[in-house]
């Protein structure tokens, strides 16, 4: 498959070790917060109806569901999970030097839903 002009300038810019580390951090927010808001919705609440069970508010459950929020912490994290009867699972892996395919492709999904996002 061709490269789009996405693809060179993101492999361009992938080779700024601070970029890269960048990049790599707002992956793992969206990962985390994809993994809260398909949790809620499978266990069939809305953010207002989990808020109202940590005793907190639906702005507070729609912050940590946002891709662009990296302030999650483990207890908040671990109150969420109880809330909706899951633990909370932890993974550390190693650093690669090279992104796969996989997470420059949510790289250009996020892009593309930010751009979604703000156009309307």
């Amino acid at each position: 498959m061709k490269k789009t002009n996405f693809d060179l300038h993101l492999e361009q810019e992938l080779k700024n070790p601070d970029f890269a580390a960048r990049f790599q951090r707002a992956g793992e927010a969206w990962d985390v917060a994809l993994q809260l808001a398909s949790l809620r919705q499978r266990s069939g609440l809305s953010q207002k109806q989990l808020a109202h069970r940590l005793k907190t508010s639906q702005q507070q459950i729609s912050r940590l569901e946002s891709t662009a929020y990296e302030g999650h912490s483990l207890s908040m994290l671990r109150r969420v999970a109880q809330a909706m009867n899951y633990h909370v699972r932890v993974s550390f892996v190693p650093v690669s030097k090279n992104l796969s395919t996989a997470t420059k492709g949510k790289a250009r999904k996020n892009l593309a839903q930010q751009h979604l996002m703000a156009a309307s």
